[in-house]
């Protein structure tokens, strides 16, 4: 089992796999588990299997990470797509920590799992475009999936469990003036006008605050104003880093943001929103008796386009992802499986009732 995570882990790492561009990476693993005897089903780059014995009377678990992974970052003094295994026990190549590991990992505990009866239905996904949040991902395979009422996101946590994680949405700003001389007193700036906005932007803060991802956190990261020395500008485009916390749907935020500014905000998108998991969740609760705890997570996961219960929880650290000679211990990978098939065997969920 810790071996044949290892092989599989190795041919990922040697066969490029950036968003959009999984291919290759996804053909190598649907023959691997397909020779391992699975029905493998696969939309674009998704790929996913289904333990024997489905019954729609069982809820039903999914087990999910990533295939994909980001560019080599500059400063690799390692080859980021040959595999190299260390004297200290360490696997390195690009993706091995974010989130390769976490894929074989669920993979062994799902066939670990799968070999006797569950009062679950499992799933296991490997999905593809998690780093650039794309819908061609985890949210095109979800349309072919039936209702799920838990999810296990393997994500770099170190193996603790990520109970809430923060959601993202991006402002596209423009504040909007009457260009002139700069030399006489005609026009009015636009950059003046959004430096009220951006002030705002930059000290107001939500009242409501979570005990795990804090408050909202609003950050002005991009500007651009003005064409040249002499003309007062007319336009001035900035945007706005939103990292929201579960009280505040991206929506809702939205809403209460546009009466607080004179300029004109567009979302990106408010598919990104916070999530957050009861305490008293099942999975959760034997987490803690096995001595984890809990925490919120301020990085973005497929986590966010989950709209039923989920836990992040992986081999690894986060730290080391999209980072230069990216690294998991192997240990690490021995100790998810086991980790993994001891929270979810026999693993007692109810239902998940998106209405309730």
């Amino acid at each position: 089992m810790y071996y044949d995570a290892i092989d599989i882990l190795k041919g990922m790492i040697a066969r490029p796999s950036f968003s959009r561009e999984e291919t290759d990476v996804a053909d190598f693993l649907q023959q691997t588990w397909e020779k391992a005897g699975h029905k493998v089903n696969r939309k674009g780059n998704n790929l996913w299997l289904t333990a024997p014995g489905f019954d729609l009377d069982k809820p039903t678990l999914l087990l999910n990470s990533h295939i994909d992974t980001v560019k080599p970052a500059s400063g690799w003094t390692k080859d980021p797509f040959t595999p190299e295994e260390t004297e200290d026990d360490r696997l390195y190549g690009l993706g091995s920590n974010d989130a390769g590991a976490s894929v074989v990992s669920l993979y062994e505990a799902f066939e670990a799992l799968s070999e006797k009866e569950q009062p679950y239905n499992l799933i296991f996904l490997a999905s593809c475009e998690e780093e650039v949040s794309g819908k061609n991902g985890l949210e095109s395979a979800l349309a072919n999936l039936p209702p799920i009422s838990f999810a296990i996101v393997g994500e770099p946590t170190g193996m603790q469990p990520a109970v809430a994680e923060k959601g993202l949405m991006v402002l596209d700003c423009v504040s909007t003036g009457k260009s002139g001389h700069a030399a006489r007193n005609e026009g009015i700036n636009a950059i003046t006008l959004a430096m009220k906005d951006i002030e705002w932007f930059n000290t107001y803060q939500f009242p409501e605050k979570s005990d795990f991802l804090g408050p909202v956190k609003m950050s002005v990261t991009i500007i651009h104003a003005g064409t040249q020395h002499n003309v007062v500008p007319d336009r001035c485009e900035f945007t706005v880093d939103i990292r929201t916390n579960e009280f505040y749907p991206n929506e809702k935020l939205f809403e209460l943001i546009k009466p607080q500014v004179g300029c004109e905000i567009k979302a990106r998108s408010f598919r990104l929103n916070s999530t957050r998991t009861d305490l008293q969740h099942p999975f959760v609760q034997r987490a803690i008796v096995m001595g984890k705890e809990p925490f919120g997570s301020p990085t973005l996961s497929d986590q966010a386009l989950m709209p039923f219960p989920s836990v992040k929880i992986g081999p690894g650290n986060s730290a080391r992802s999209h980072a230069a000679d990216e690294y998991i211990g192997l240990m690490e990978i021995r100790e998810a499986i086991d980790t993994y098939i001891k929270l979810l065997d026999q693993l007692r969920i109810e239902k998940y009732n998106a209405n309730r």
